[in-house]
């Protein structure tokens, strides 16, 4: 899943390629939120990225398996 995080005062966009659900990442934002935390999110490669939940703007959560495009994609 593609997801694109806007934060405050930052001109570009973060994007992070994960395997996790919309709902568990919905689920950590709340909680990080709620307890005035950060956001943790583990990408496809193992790298995990902080954001601290104050200074998102928005979450764009993608769709749960983008479609490949290409000769050999099936």
């Amino acid at each position: 899943m593609e997801i694109k995080i806007g934060i405050q005062h930052v001109v570009r966009e973060l994007t992070v390629e994960t395997e996790e659900t919309a709902a568990s990442i919905e689920a950590s934002l709340r909680k990080a939120l709620a307890d005035d935390g950060v956001v943790a999110l583990t990408d496809e490669k193992g790298r995990k990225v902080l954001v601290p939940a104050t200074k998102i703007a928005y979450i764009d959560l993608g769709q749960d398996k983008v479609r490949a495009v290409g000769f050999g994609a099936l």
